[in-house]
């Protein structure tokens, strides 16, 4: 694992409620004994900008990407990606594991790309929590005027793209003019988007 998460962590920063796991039952035995199915399992993630599944009521296992997209649409797509369980949405991308890697992939149904998100689970958890942790604690300083204040939030932001880069260069690599989901979502935050109901980020914008 690319980064050191703990259960202990997580719930300190958001507390049991806001935190979702999987059960184990979940994943098919191709990803069941893997290192990114444990932490899914055991450590979680925080709710709000990423959701995980539900597994299916009746069968109660996580689907494969085959049966939620057709991967013969998506040209850069492993032939094997069709196994790997679907774990979780990231704005509108479906997020898959690739047992063999350990890798994340995001799949965009509306683009018809695939794009290599993590390296491993830990990492897409570390970003999860950085960004729902500014979310939750960034106050906009009452001595500050409006410019300066968003000029400290696309600071923050900016750090945790920087700092997460120097271990894993794939949540926020963009190619061809293409952005990751997580630099969509970094700006989106940076412009003042996506602060919580009562969170000072978003009582200082929205009163």
């Amino acid at each position: 694992m690319l980064f050191d998460v703990t259960r202990g962590e997580l719930v300190d920063a958001f507390g049991e409620s806001r935190l979702a796991t999987l059960p184990a039952a979940a994943f098919p035995p191709l990803a069941a004994d893997t290192e990114g199915a444990r932490l899914l399992r055991t450590v979680g993630v925080p709710t709000g900008t990423l959701w995980l599944r539900e597994p299916d009521e009746d069968t109660g296992r996580l689907p494969v990407i085959g049966c939620v997209v057709d991967t013969g649409d998506f040209e850069d797509a492993p032939p094997e990606a069709a196994d790997w369980p679907v774990f979780g949405w990231l704005l509108n991308a479906h997020l898959a594991l690739d047992p063999g890697s350990g890798k994340v992939y995001a799949f965009d149904a509306d683009e018809e790309t695939v794009r290599e998100l993590h390296t491993d689970v830990s990492s897409l958890v570390r970003v999860a929590v950085r960004f729902q942790r500014l979310l939750a604690e960034f106050a906009f300083d009452g001595d500050d005027d409006e410019e300066a204040g968003f000029e400290r939030l696309d600071r923050e932001v900016e750090r945790i793209r920087r700092e997460t880069s120097r271990i894993d260069p794939l949540p926020f690599r963009d190619e061809e003019d293409e952005e990751t989901v997580w630099s969509v979502i970094g700006e989106e935050i940076a412009m003042g988007r996506r602060f919580e109901d009562g969170s000072p980020g978003a009582r200082s914008l929205y009163g």
